[in-house]
């Protein structure tokens, strides 16, 4: 198949009249496809770059660069009952969050659309839309440099290609949802999504993706806590990456081994590129502070690697998983994850946030039988 020849008009919009303009005629009832291409250059948050819109055959460009978004966005696609469509949307609304806080009013992730309906997990848009629609698109700009002036016109028709095709794939995947009746279901993932992606304050338990210290006590868990939630508030801050402030490996040590003195922690943390003295200080502060009854009782405890009776209760959990993803034709990974199950055993049967909704009820009494006694 031949890449697009189709090759839409999609004016450059660099001035917030423009941008009012583009946006008045959409209402309610509006479907509007939604992209951005963004950067990650040393900062915390992505740089949008780009952000690309669909709707009622329009197309347009959005400059972010030229110009203050400000509120447009928010108050025309966080209106309801304005459905935004959009295709692996996590990193997109993170690069949108400054101008969509609360992420789009109605969310359709095309991409998760395609895993209910039959057409497997994280299939790319380019491959959907070769199935769906026919038409091959050409992905040479994909690793543009985008926070360049001007684009050039390939970029430009690269980037409204990756929306002109989001309004038919759209129609098609809600047709196949209804068929399946998946509709409730996909929405309740797409909510999930806006809500991971609209929390600013970032993950409350960090600490539980770090498996080496699920032996450690539980007032060492705590301050591994509250180390973390500092790097991530003060990366947030000023907007340079976490490990600019301090890596996983150094979080782990300065709280299994603390430094005694401010020269100590000095010498360990030794051309660390963003912890300036202000920050060091900050951190002597967070290490030193005792951790209190309160912080341990608000810290989920760390989940380790499963062995003897809790292995064996997830193994044969996820053989119940593949067992009721076959009888729903879906994939056992969108259904539940490994990650889910060692979860749900090693906290002793509390419930994963990311296993509510219709996944408890299809899931929930068949799981709990399983756990160790």
């Amino acid at each position: 198949m031949p890449p697009s020849d189709l090759a839409p008009s999609a004016p450059w919009i660099d001035r917030p009249d423009a941008l009012a303009e583009w946006l008045t005629p959409i209402g309610p009832g509006t479907v509007v496809g939604l992209d951005t291409e963004f950067m990650r250059r040393n900062t915390f948050y992505p740089q949008l770059a780009l952000l690309q819109l669909a709707h009622d055959g329009r197309y347009a460009l959005i400059d972010p660069l030229a110009f203050p978004l400000g509120d447009a966005l928010s108050r025309t696609l966080g209106a309801p009952p304005v459905v935004t469509v959009m295709h692996s949307a996590g990193e997109d609304l993170e690069a949108l969050s400054p101008y969509l806080p609360e992420g789009p009013h109605t969310l359709f992730d095309t991409q998760i659309a395609a895993a209910y309906v039959g057409m497997g997990l994280g299939i790319s848009y380019r491959a959907l839309v070769a199935e769906l629609v026919g038409d091959e698109l050409d992905k040479g700009e994909t690793r543009s440099d985008w926070l360049q002036r001007p684009l050039t016109e390939s970029q430009k028709r690269y980037a409204a290609l990756d929306v002109v095709h989001l309004h038919p794939v759209h129609a098609i995947l809600t047709d196949r949802l209804a068929e399946r009746g998946r509709t409730e279901w996909h929405a309740e993932d797409c909510a999930r999504m806006k809500r991971r992606a609209s929390q600013r304050d970032g993950d409350p338990q960090p600490q539980r993706g770090f498996k080496p210290a699920a032996e450690w006590r539980p007032e060492r868990q705590a301050l591994l806590r509250r180390v973390l939630r500092w790097r991530d508030a003060t990366a947030r801050a000023l907007d340079k990456p976490r490990s600019w402030l301090l890596e996983d490996a150094h979080a782990l040590d300065l709280v299994d081994k603390p430094a005694a003195t401010l020269a100590a922690l000095e010498e360990r943390t030794r051309g660390t590129r963003a912890l300036r003295s202000q920050q060091r200080d900050e951190l002597f502060a967070v290490l030193q502070a005792p951790v209190s009854p309160d912080e341990i009782a608000a810290t989920a405890p760390v989940i380790g690697h499963p062995f003897g009776d809790a292995k064996r209760a997830i193994n044969e959990m996820r053989t119940v998983v593949d067992e009721l993803a076959t009888q729903l034709d879906l994939p056992a990974g969108l259904l539940c994850s490994r990650r889910s199950l060692e979860e749900y055993v090693m906290s002793a049967g509390t419930w994963p946030e990311a296993l509510e909704g219709w996944r408890k009820g299809v899931l929930h009494e068949r799981l709990a039988a399983l756990l160790p006694e």
